[in-house]
């Protein structure tokens, strides 16, 4: 076992449900669940905001 001595260059990474981004970002039942398919029930912001397919939002 490896002793770390401090924790202050560790990168952290915002992890989202997969449920509370597709309510947040408006994402259709559909992307949902082929999001959480690929992920499952968590993922980072990273991941889904580049693997989520929006239709576009036409004024």
């Amino acid at each position: 076992m490896q002793r770390i001595k401090s924790l202050e260059n560790v990168e952290t990474k915002r992890v989202w449900s997969v449920k509370d981004f597709a309510k947040r970002h408006h994402l259709t039942d559909i992307e949902e669940a082929r999001l959480l398919q690929l992920f499952g029930p968590f993922a980072t912001a990273f991941e889904l905001l580049h693997n989520a397919q929006r239709k576009p939002r036409w004024r």
